[in-house]
């Protein structure tokens, strides 16, 4: 079986477990005070163009989320989402769980525009009764989306502008972050990021690390006592250093964006395939997830050798299926992959998709 439903079914880069392996049996100090730690914060501060950011690794995404928000919100507060956002559909309720509610936007690409939160910010102020509702708190996006699309930079730039204007803290999933940037539609760099959020985290679990989320906080108010918010929330390792080598292995050398230009290389190639034989697509990615849009018989026909992720129903006899490749996805397979596509045959396209 040839897998493509995720981004995190292989290890780590082998630079990574060979520096784990060699770096083993030296004693440092814990929970994230160590040396290896500190170069990888200062990597990643220079990539951000910002020696002021606060650099912070936890573990997860999930742990990551659940940390960031639950800090900044008042209890009273909820976090502006997409409905199909992270928060609001895959974390089992872990922002919820925190006693702060999820105010959802509708979206079908994973995108809220400015105009949305202008409009639910007005809407939550215009009511006489606001006091007795959930207040508008803070925003949250990740970068690519759920379904693999990706901010432009007028996108993200209108967003924070009503995010200021309104005090709302705007915060970037960046689980996937590398994919986007390595996107040949995107327009964003990281150093343009840090300046059109309050903060964000760089994904490694997903592109590259064992494990690991590096969180930056770029707004000043939001860097007081955080690693308190850590250590609450379960996320300061004790063995804060494996986090620090994985990221300083990433970013000491471009190892990161080389990895991240891989796994969008290899999923653009299977887009093209589909593409080539007259399949559409359920969201226009450029990113390292892909969505096409199958017959219950050719779903069939690709189970037999390739795993990949079920996503929605079309209709009774079509499926949005997902195919998501990662810094580790071998050449090889998408060759298979891309041949064992061309014989599936032209495909009927899918009118209103």
């Amino acid at each position: 079986m040839i897998r493509f439903e995720s981004d995190y079914t292989e290890g780590a880069h082998e630079r990574i477990i060979q520096k784990m392996v060699a770096t083993n049996m030296e004693q440092t100090s814990g929970y994230g005070v160590d040396e290896y730690c500190a170069r990888a914060r200062q990597h990643i501060q220079t990539a951000c163009g910002n020696e002021a950011v606060d650099v912070h690794f936890l573990v997860g995404g999930t742990q990551t989320n659940l940390t960031v928000i639950s800090g900044i919100l008042r209890p009273h507060q909820g976090v502006i989402a997409a409905i199909t956002g992270h928060i609001a559909v895959h974390e089992t309720g872990a922002i919820e769980s925190t006693g702060h509610k999820i105010l959802t936007l509708p979206s079908d690409d994973g995108k809220i525009t400015a105009a949305q939160v202008q409009q639910l910010y007005d809407e939550h102020w215009n009511d006489v009764t606001h006091e007795h509702m959930t207040q508008p708190g803070m925003v949250y996006i990740s970068q690519p989306t759920e379904n693999g699309t990706i901010y432009s930079h007028a996108e993200l730039e209108a967003l924070y502008d009503v995010c200021q204007q309104h005090d709302l803290p705007l915060y970037i999933d960046g689980a996937r972050m590398g994919y986007a940037l390595a996107s040949p539609e995107n327009d964003l760099t990281l150093e343009r990021i840090a300046q059109l959020c309050d903060v964000f985290y760089i994904g490694g679990t997903k592109v590259g690390a064992l494990m690991g989320e590096a969180v930056v906080i770029v707004k000043d108010t939001l860097k007081k006592d955080f690693r308190y918010l850590m250590k609450q929330r379960g996320g300061m390792l004790a063995k804060g250093r494996i986090l620090g080598i994985q990221f300083e292995t990433l970013f000491e050398d471009g190892l990161y964006m080389e990895v991240a230009h891989h796994a969008v290389q290899q999923a653009l190639r299977i887009r093209d395939a589909f593409a080539a034989q007259g399949f559409t697509f359920r969201y226009d990615s450029s990113t390292n997830q892909q969505f096409p849009i199958v017959s219950n018989e050719v779903l069939e026909k690709l189970r037999t050798k390739y795993s990949f992720s079920f996503w929605e129903k079309v209709d009774a006899q079509h499926n949005v299926i997902r195919f998501c490749t990662s810094w580790a996805t071998q050449m090889e397979q998408v060759d298979e992959l891309v041949h064992d596509i061309a014989k599936l045959g032209h495909a009927c396209s899918i009118t209103g998709q």
